[in-house]
């Protein structure tokens, strides 16, 4: 059944919020290589079973892509999991939202450096005018012991966006959303273990940390899932815009569980980006061409 690439970011950006949410709780019950590999041990379990349903094996024709994918990934996915335990969940939110900016500068200079023009700079507007909502809605700031937390949250932007691409070469290369999932879960079992491991003893479970372990891990895989599918089928800066939802959708959760202020500027800044994602989801309705959606069946 194919699915709207617009309408899978639309549900990847709302599941990825409410992940945060519970990531933020989480941290006071473990670590940050407790809560990836929990995370990511539930996501690889899941896509096992959804690769055996659908008949698919583990084997795949460019491993190298999926090693490079996996590991920008659940690189990025530690450092945003650490920025949000120790910086409000707004600010941290925002910084790994920098990851659309960063596809967009990443796209005009290859653009630049071929000589060709083939970024369409309407899109590109609408990037730029969704980091302006961004900024407005949340308005980060960082206290001066809050700044190496703040670094590694806008590191954690820089490298989603270079994992976002290689989602969108995979899914080129006619990988299914389950294989790429999977293999970046593994990486995160691996990744979440070590850093467990080096953070020292482990943490007791009680009935509240593992409902929220669960619940990371099941909004995690079903947000990866659908992020996946969106970026395989759909423009790359258009998806990228459409993101930003996520921002509005984590500024309703920071007033219902954390009691976030409800300001002017908060308001403008959710308007600009629900009109950066319309402005973009607008401007991509073309035709597609026959070999746009290879994950699709």
């Amino acid at each position: 059944m194919k699915v709207s690439p617009p309408l899978c970011m639309l549900g990847a950006s709302l599941l990825f919020a409410l992940m945060a949410a519970c990531v933020k709780l989480a941290s006071v019950h473990y670590g940050t290589g407790e809560i990836v590999l929990y995370r990511s041990l539930i996501g690889l379990v899941l896509m096992a079973l959804a690769l055996r349903t659908r008949g698919l094996t583990l084997r795949t024709p460019v491993p190298g892509m999926h090693f490079w994918r996996s590991v920008s990934g659940t690189v990025a996915l530690v450092m945003w999991f650490y920025a949000v335990s120790v910086l409000p969940l707004g600010t941290a939110m925002t910084l790994n939202y920098t990851a659309p900016v960063w596809i967009a500068l990443f796209l005009i200079g290859g653009s630049v450096m071929l000589g060709q023009a083939q970024v369409d700079g309407r899109l590109v507007a609408t990037v730029l005018v969704g980091f302006a909502g961004v900024a407005l809605v949340l308005r980060p700031t960082l206290e001066p012991q809050q700044l190496w937390g703040g670094l590694v949250g806008l590191l954690s932007g820089v490298l989603s966006a270079v994992a976002y691409l290689g989602v969108t070469a995979l899914g080129r290369a006619g990988e299914p959303s389950e294989r790429v999932v999977l293999y970046f879960s593994a990486t995160g079992v691996l990744a979440g273990a070590g850093l467990a491991l080096l953070e020292g003893p482990w943490h007791a479970h009680s009935v509240q940390g593992l409902l929220l372990l669960a619940a990371i891990g099941a909004l995690a895989t079903g947000a990866q899932w659908l992020m996946t599918r969106a970026y395989a089928a759909g423009a790359t800066l258009g998806i990228a815009t459409l993101q930003y939802l996520g921002i509005a959708y984590a500024f309703v959760l920071g007033v219902w569980l954390f009691d976030d202020p409800v300001t002017t500027q908060a308001l403008a800044g959710m308007a600009l980006i629900i009109g950066a994602g319309v402005a973009a989801t607008l401007l991509r309705a073309r035709p597609q061409r026959p070999d746009a959606n290879p994950t699709e069946t």
